[in-house]
């Protein structure tokens, strides 16, 4: 298999991405990289690290690729992927949270599968990053709202939200109600925001929202995990909707 490492070397740069068969916002992925050098790479990718060992197997149909992540927050994990390689241009379908890998470059809803497109070479950075950096840190929540009901003012006390990366942690208290990994999509008007529920009662799922930045406070409004995006911010938190207020704590 040396040979075929040997055509994978080099830095690649994500030109499309589409997860649980939903196109994602070209915002969300700009400037993301992959490295690879011998059997390791390195993933830049919505503002986090990833490193880990390739391992290919290119005399199946399709051709098969586990990428075994070594650092950085999916550390431990291992992703089942299919791929193929048409000169400069190389296509990965893996796994983000099932557990088979798949059998087709296709994502479908609920799938738990990524399809990237990458093509040989960096690309030029974008506002993704500055925009990952201002959501960085700890965030006191204001304000809660959740199926058209608001949270009791004794929760919205002890709320809170932790946030490094492309991660976010939800807490009430010492009590995590929330972990996700998360994408932007920041030229959007409202800016969307993806989450990929890692802890939590909906462990597992995907989240689709949109949110504003306005100095130190920061509005997310969230449909109920695999429910279709918000379209604005005027509708009632309905059908499992949250919407919460939060603001950014001094460092």
């Amino acid at each position: 298999m040396k040979e075929e490492l040997a055509r994978l070397q080099g830095v690649w740069s994500i030109v499309a991405l589409e997860v649980d068969g939903a196109t994602m916002a070209e915002g969300a992925f700009r400037g993301s990289q992959i490295v690879v050098k011998g059997s390791a790479f390195e993933t830049v990718s919505m503002g986090a690290t990833y490193k880990g060992k390739l391992k290919v197997d290119s005399k199946k149909t399709p051709r098969t690729l586990d990428l075994m992540f070594e650092a950085g927050p999916e550390k431990g994990n291992r992703s089942l992927a299919i791929y193929e390689l048409d000169g400069d241009t190389w296509r990965i379908c893996l796994t983000v949270t099932a557990k088979t890998r798949p059998a087709a470059f296709a994502t479908a809803p609920g799938s738990g599968l990524a399809l990237e497109t990458l093509r040989r070479g960096p690309a030029a950075l974008d506002p993704l990053r500055a925009e990952l950096a201002l959501l960085e840190g700890e965030w006191a929540m204001v304000s809660c709202a959740r199926d058209g009901h608001s949270l009791h003012k004794a929760m919205i006390k002890i709320g809170k939200r932790l946030a490094k990366g492309n991660e976010t942690t939800v807490m009430f208290g010492d009590e995590v109600f929330l972990k996700a990994a998360y994408s932007l999509g920041v030229s959007q008007r409202p800016k969307s925001i993806d989450y990929i529920l890692t802890a939590g009662p909906n462990q597992g799922e995907m989240q689709h929202g949109i949110y504003e930045l306005d100095g130190d406070m920061a509005t997310f409004y969230f449909a109920a995990p695999g429910q279709p995006r918000p379209a604005d911010f005027t509708a009632p938190a309905v059908g499992g909707a949250t919407m919460a207020v939060w603001k950014q704590r001094k460092q």
